[in-house]
């Protein structure tokens, strides 16, 4: 006999929960991201709006500028893993996001006393606030999402990067060019932020248990699901750090996002500076193709979504190799793409464009193929899985901007960028070839809630041996790990 499952309403409170997910990614997006734009405003007013002060920074200072939002980011990672299990996800969600947007308002106010350094020590704030955002967000989703709907919600979620990443460049160079100039971009960014927190305090919830408009049969839905138990919330479950930091798995996959990260940032930051120098594109032609290829990636990421929806409800794929498939699509396709446009120049922009868009567009299936895996690996550890990784990401964006500062020298200087696309290719290559080797869509061992626990024969009798009035004979056990 099969009964059919009554989930709830159409639109229940777990898909507020990851539209909202998906717009807090998208405003912490932009706020990270706009800065790519800004620092072409703000060094070539003419191509902007001339009535706003114009600065005159060297390569090396835009590379510092670039880079510096990240030496905050890396420092809060594990902090953002760990109070969100600890204290919850609202309110570290809500206070990242409100600190990211204080900052963005203040940004203008900062150059315009202190300049490139002000600029940076700003930025290090940002990311410092924001750093504890991202852990929060996998932990939110293992607790929102069933099993049968994770990837589909969490896929929608991540979305919000590439909304983020559009909006970052289009968007802000429509401000630059704008009445507002590029002062507008921070309080543009500032405004959204501020409205995502109004939105957070009033729907957001850390489980389905404490929301106040979930329905009581979606509420048995999820609940039912991921199997918690009441008490399940208020548990705080030992986290096995050694076997963590010895899971194959889990090590591969850290590698694999450097080295998606590497080439990725590559483009955020560097996009529009390529091609003003090397495709001679003014800034309102710069602030369009710019956004193009991360607009592909937002199509791409839901033509990924459907596809991935249809393998695994017809039993086509494995979750494992489904996440293999897209993820080496993700990768190698633009491995060929980033080393065909090393050797275009403004003569071929229209080529280096298709192919920029290529590149970037079919990446976005990087989110299904290796981004959610840390909830495939553990969802009860998902933020320390994600404060881990990020924490070995971030690195990543610190170096690129400065790698690229010493490669390129002129930003007209094709042979230059053709080092900068060909070093992002190979990692993108070596990646992959790893996440094919060590990855698996598995839960592991370590996930169990008792992993750590402490077999003592007085203490430890599980309930259905106790009912059974048996006890357990030998020395007591322990995890080695």
């Amino acid at each position: 006999m099969t009964a059919e499952i009554n989930k709830g309403p159409l639109l229940g409170m777990r898909h507020i929960q990851t539209l909202l997910i998906f717009f807090n990614i998208t405003c912490l997006y932009i706020g990270r991201l706009n800065v790519g734009v800004s620092v072409v405003a703000m060094t070539n007013a003419d191509s902007t709006n001339p009535d706003f002060p114009e600065y005159d920074w060297m390569e090396a200072e835009k590379s510092y500028i670039f880079s510096s939002f990240f030496w905050g980011y890396i420092l809060t990672q594990f902090l953002g893993g760990y109070l969100c299990k600890r204290f919850g996800v609202k309110g570290v969600m809500f206070w990242g996001v409100f600190v990211s947007g204080v900052c963005s308002a203040l940004t203008p106010l900062f150059i315009g006393f202190g300049g490139w350094k002000a600029y940076c020590g700003i930025r290090v704030i940002m990311g410092l606030a924001q750093g504890m955002v991202f852990p929060c967000i996998h932990h939110h989703l293992a607790k929102w999402s069933p099993p049968a709907e994770r990837n589909r919600l969490g896929a929608l979620s991540h979305t919000g990067m590439d909304c983020g990443n559009v909006s970052a460049m289009f968007l802000s160079g429509m401000i630059a060019k704008s009445a507002i100039g590029w002062p507008g971009i921070s309080y543009v960014s500032a405004g959204l932020a501020f409205a995502w927190c109004a939105f957070w305090f009033v729907f957001g919830a850390d489980n389905a248990v404490e929301s106040r408009y979930i329905s009581k049969e979606e509420l048995h839905y999820i609940e039912s699901s991921l199997k918690h138990s009441e008490g399940y919330h208020k548990t705080v479950i030992p986290v096995p750090w050694m076997a963590i930091w010895t899971s194959a798995p889990f090590l591969a996959l850290t590698l694999t996002r450097c080295c998606a990260t590497w080439g990725l940032s590559t483009l955020q930051a560097q996009i529009p500076t390529y091609m003003n120098g090397v495709l001679d594109l003014d800034m309102k032609s710069n602030a369009f193709f710019s956004a193009l290829p991360f607009l592909a990636m937002w199509i791409m990421s839901y033509v990924y979504l459907i596809t991935a929806d249809v393998l695994l409800a017809g039993n086509r794929l494995s979750l494992t190799a489904l996440r293999k498939t897209f993820n080496s699509l993700a990768f190698w396709i633009p491995c060929a793409t980033l080393i065909g446009i090393g050797f275009l120049d403004q003569e071929q922009k229209n080529l280096a464009i298709a192919l920029m868009t290529i590149s970037v567009g079919i990446n976005s299936g990087a989110t299904i193929g290796s981004s959610l895996n840390t909830i495939d690996l553990s969802p009860n550890h998902a933020s320390i899985l994600m404060g881990i990784l990020n924490t070995a990401a971030t690195v990543v964006p610190i170096v690129t901007p400065l790698v690229v500062g010493v490669i390129v020298h002129e930003d007209n200087n094709r042979a230059e960028w053709q080092i900068v696309f060909i070093i992002a290719a190979v990692l993108f290559f070596v990646g992959n070839s790893v996440f094919l080797y060590f990855g698996t869509a598995v839960s592991q061992p370590w996930d169990a809630e008792d992993y750590l626990t402490v077999k003592v024969p007085e203490l430890a009798i599980s309930p259905a041996i106790h009912e059974a009035g048996k006890g357990i004979d030998g020395p007591s056990e322990k995890s080695l790990i």
